[in-house]
């Protein structure tokens, strides 16, 4: 019988907010690969967690996401942070809602600061951690790989976003398996580009 290898996935997006354009290393890169997670994420039915650090001085959420509009993603909760982590009570709450543990896909920023928090502190509640190579940034882009070695060894999976739709999908027998392919081939071109600007080795 054909099924998902990841078992109760949720998309946690940290703190993409117009204020941080300009400053964060290829900031529109992160927004492309949040998009077609997204994407994704209406086609396999993935709940959405999302975070805004300090509205009140730093803004909404990039507009361009679409949360909670009427054509985009509805979240599962979308609220307001002064914490580095996105763990906050209102975030708990609704990750209790689920059926735990979680398998969790972290993107957004920054991949030192709130990434890197809101991954430990998952893991330390006891769910599966993905951060997404192409989809998080810093201000200093030479922060990032540093912060990815760190969340590897805590137990982290660090991939990209197409390993994790393929994998979370998992076999191409399942009806979902044809929107996933779709978003894929819609996205290949933005993806290759992401990756040679984010993922260099």
């Amino acid at each position: 019988m054909a099924q998902r290898r990841i078992t109760n996935p949720a998309l946690f997006i940290c703190d993409l907010q117009d204020k941080f354009r300009p400053a964060i290393h290829e900031f529109s890169k992160v927004i492309a690969t949040t998009q077609k997670l997204l994407q994704a994420s209406k086609a396999l039915d993935i709940p959405v967690f999302a975070t805004t650090q300090n509205k009140a001085r730093l803004g909404e959420t990039c507009a361009e996401l679409g949360l909670d509009t009427p054509d985009g993603v509805q979240t599962r909760v979308h609220a307001d942070k002064t914490l580095f982590s996105m763990l906050i009570p209102e975030v708990r709450k609704g990750i209790e809602s689920l059926n735990g543990p979680l398998s969790c896909v972290v993107v957004g920023i920054e991949s030192h600061i709130c990434v890197t928090q809101t991954a430990l502190d998952l893991l330390k509640d006891g769910h599966k951690v993905y951060v997404i190579a192409d989809g998080v940034s810093s201000c200093n882009k030479e922060e990032v790989p540093i912060a990815l070695a760190r969340l590897r060894h805590a137990g982290a999976v660090v991939t990209t976003s197409e390993s994790f739709l393929y994998e979370c999908i998992g076999d191409a027998g399942i009806p979902e398996f044809k929107k996933i392919i779709g978003i894929v081939r819609e996205t290949s071109k933005t993806t290759s580009d992401v990756l040679q600007t984010l993922c260099k080795i």
